[in-house]
């Protein structure tokens, strides 16, 4: 495999792995906005369940060596940053 595709096939996975977690946000930012609250229980499963489901494709990544552990830290690390800042402004504004 030539280096080129193989750059290419690396910035593809990163850019799906991205898009998944823009997704896990999205999903989140609608539940937070139109369902249940933060506390319910049918939020904390939906979350669990899709950053358990993006870190193992992560990890699955990691594995085919289409993307550095770092990146893939970076990118569950920013997620959670991001949902974190979306749960804190959500209960400022219900406050």
């Amino acid at each position: 495999m030539s280096s080129n595709v193989a750059l290419e096939e690396n910035q593809q996975a990163l850019a799906l792995l991205k898009a998944d977690a823009d997704k896990i946000l999205q999903l989140i930012k609608v539940q937070m906005d139109n369902l249940t609250m933060p506390q319910c229980p049918l939020y904390e499963e939906v979350l669990d369940t899709q950053m358990f489901g993006l870190s193992r494709e992560i990890n699955f990544a990691v594995r085919l060596n289409l993307i550095k552990e770092e990146t893939g830290k970076e990118i569950m690390e920013n997620l959670e940053r991001e949902l974190s800042a979306l749960h804190e402004a959500a209960q400022a504004q219900k406050s």
